[in-house]
């Protein structure tokens, strides 16, 4: 079985992380979202909310691809993670040249810590390469449309965020 792990925040889901979650199920069996645990980006969704969004955004997908695709919550080293779930190749978007300067240091690092794991990376399509989830977050902050960038469900639960003033 050909696993594959694509790692992230995840806050909130975009429709930028579901387009390479359609990508990269077509090339794996299963692949786990690695939710990832950073206390230090103070996420505006807690844990729980964002595994239930990957969830409910990828229910239908799995079903129409056949692909498996399961949210697990980690808090370790990203190859650890991989190790903990069996994972072969580690899947990460690319959205512009800074992000591929970050991925390029990540993927020799995690070379040097095991090198039976291969690191994939897919580009976002162009529509959208400029999402963020850091801006989808501010936009939304400042009751702007953020519909073009995320699901209808993922766009309610943002407005209900705002809405209680956070």
């Amino acid at each position: 079985m050909r696993i594959g792990l694509y790692p992230g925040t995840f806050d909130p889901i975009t429709l930028g992380h579901m387009d390479i979650i359609r990508r990269a199920a077509a090339l794996v069996d299963r692949l786990v979202i690695g939710v990832a645990i950073n206390r230090d980006k103070g996420p505006l969704f807690t844990l729980e909310e964002r595994v239930a969004m990957i969830e409910t955004e990828c229910a239908e997908l799995s079903k129409q691809t056949g692909t498996e695709i399961i949210p697990h919550p980690f808090e370790n080293l990203l190859i650890d993670c991989a190790r903990d779930v069996g994972a072969q190749i580690i899947i990460r978007g690319l959205r512009a040249v800074a992000d591929f300067e970050y991925e390029f240091q990540m993927v020799g690092m995690n070379r040097a810590l095991d090198t039976s794991i291969e690191t994939v990376f897919l580009m976002a399509e162009a529509r959208h390469q400029a999402i963020a989830s850091k801006l989808v977050k501010e936009i939304a902050r400042l009751d702007g449309d953020v519909s073009k960038f995320v699901t209808p469900t993922v766009n309610e639960a943002l407005k209900a965020r705002f809405a209680k003033g956070l």
